[in-house]
């Protein structure tokens, strides 16, 4: 047995070898994989800030926005951004770019298209989108932006496609705050459900899928997933575990021979879950983790649900997923509803139900590699813009990273962009002393310039830091 083990420690060791060659001429990669991208923009200028921009989010920044990036490869703040949240460049030959690259390099038959919205804090009420509405990053209602993504899931990798942001009512109806904060005069008020019917429209076709999926904000309106069903989707949805359904497995209740038929009783799907017994339920291997085999434990039902009007939807599939730990402790239980027939192999509905925890996993990653929510813009255009070039620079660390795996089977994207932000990190001599003063200089100037501004408006002159007494 010790052998054994032994021959697969060493085994894995040798797929931990990183080739020499990793690393080598990624800069020219990353100017070839921008090619087919800035081909819409028309000025020199804006291709040179678009490169300047995605390589600013692969660097080790901490805060990866337009004033950092610039500070970090020497240049003045405002034309870049300019670009990034004035110039009037369409993003969406960008992204129609990018699902296009996805499908083609990641797509696949029993691929999987998830959506979830993802919400950023804000302060103030001046940001595009801003207002009080549940944050699921703080678990409560508050100020924040939310933003709906649409991912790719497949047996070859998951990427971020496209994102909406979500315009709340009271900013659709409001004309002077759409205007202050560049809103198009085209875009109305719509909802996230909405909002992801509008990507499915658009992408559907160049992504090959086999399932819609979502969590349990995407899953509880019943409107949803009819629509779904009407447009020939298979979805598997998350609901919440307050959802109301009949088990049409179960014989009604026996008839009185008086009035209506009695119908089988409503409960909840939580209610459903915790009266079936042990044997019900079947143990599925997902995929296998870092820490042993992905086990979960299976239930499906043919059930009807209620809907919104309090009536009686179609017959759709129940599927209950439990997941527990090393010592058989229950970790969670997921609800999910489906239109897929009922013949539908258990092991089928928990790949569909783990593809759509892959979208967590790439908006984590996209936060933490590639600066999604580092943004510091206002208005809609920037808004888009940063959010485009950033799923691009998310793209090409997942490209380079399947790349790597042809030599080193175990490489993560994490590891992918820490040798690029090194490898960048050198090019732009960001650590000599004269780029650290320059860089200091150049932050320093933007606060004292702030602070003319802030006491010119009082019609004050701002007293020189000379004359403050030294405490």
């Amino acid at each position: 047995m010790e052998a054994r083990y032994e021959a697969r420690k060493r085994a894995l060791l040798d797929e931990c070898r990183v080739a020499p060659d990793l690393f080598d001429g990624v800069m020219p990669r990353l100017e070839q994989f921008m090619e087919p991208f800035v081909e819409s923009l028309v000025r020199t200028e804006q291709v040179g800030y678009a490169h300047l921009f995605v390589q600013g989010l692969l660097s080790d920044l901490d805060h990866k926005n337009a004033e950092s990036i610039a500070y970090r490869f020497g240049q003045d703040r405002m034309p870049l951004q300019w670009f990034l949240g004035v110039s009037p460049w369409d993003p969406a030959p960008l992204r129609d770019e990018l699902v296009r690259q996805v499908g083609e390099r990641l797509g696949d038959e029993g691929g999987v298209l998830v959506f979830d919205p993802s919400a950023f804090v804000k302060s103030g009420r001046d940001s595009v989108g801003v207002d009080r509405q549940w944050c699921g990053r703080l678990g409560k209602v508050d100020n924040c932006q939310v933003a709906v993504y649409m991912g790719y899931v497949s047996g070859h990798e998951h990427a971020l496609v496209d994102t909406r942001l979500y315009l709340p009512k009271e900013w659709a109806l409001d004309p002077q705050r759409r205007q202050k904060a560049g809103v198009p005069p085209e875009i109305r008020f719509r909802t996230r459900h909405q909002l992801c019917l509008e990507m499915l429209q658009q992408h559907g076709d160049q992504l090959p899928h086999a399932w819609i999926t979502g969590d349990d904000e995407m899953g509880r309106p019943s409107w949803f997933r009819r629509r779904l069903d009407t447009l020939g989707e298979r979805y598997l949805l998350a609901v919440p575990s307050n959802t109301q359904i009949r088990d049409l497995q179960v014989d009604p209740p026996p008839y009185s021979g008086r009035g209506r038929h009695p119908k089988r009783p409503w409960m909840s799907v939580e209610t459903w879950a915790a009266e079936r017994n042990e044997g019900a339920w079947n143990i599925i291997d997902v995929r296998d983790g870092a820490k042993g085999p992905l086990r979960v434990e299976v239930v499906k039902r043919r059930v009807v649900a209620r809907t919104e009007k309090r009536q009686e939807g179609p017959e759709e599939v129940l599927v209950v997923l439990r997941y527990k730990d090393r010592n058989q402790r229950l970790l969670k239980t997921d609800y999910y509803l489906s239109n897929a027939r009922y013949d539908t192999p258990k092991a089928e509905f928990a790949r569909a139900a783990k593809a759509e925890h892959r979208i967590e996993e790439c908006l984590q990653r996209a936060k933490s590699e590639a600066g999604l929510a580092d943004y510091e813009v206002r208005h809609w255009k920037g808004w888009h813009h940063h959010q485009i070039l950033s799923l691009l620079a998310m793209w090409f660390l997942v490209t380079e990273a399947q790349r790597g795996k042809e030599w080193t089977p175990a490489i993560t994207v994490p590891q992918i962009r820490e040798g690029i932000s090194a490898i960048l990190h050198r090019l732009c001599g960001c650590a000599t002393p004269s780029r650290i003063i320059r860089e200091c200089q150049l932050r320093l100037q933007r606060n004292e310039l702030a602070r003319l501004y802030h006491w010119k408006q009082r019609k004050r002159l701002v007293p020189l830091n000379i004359n403050k007494r030294q405490i």
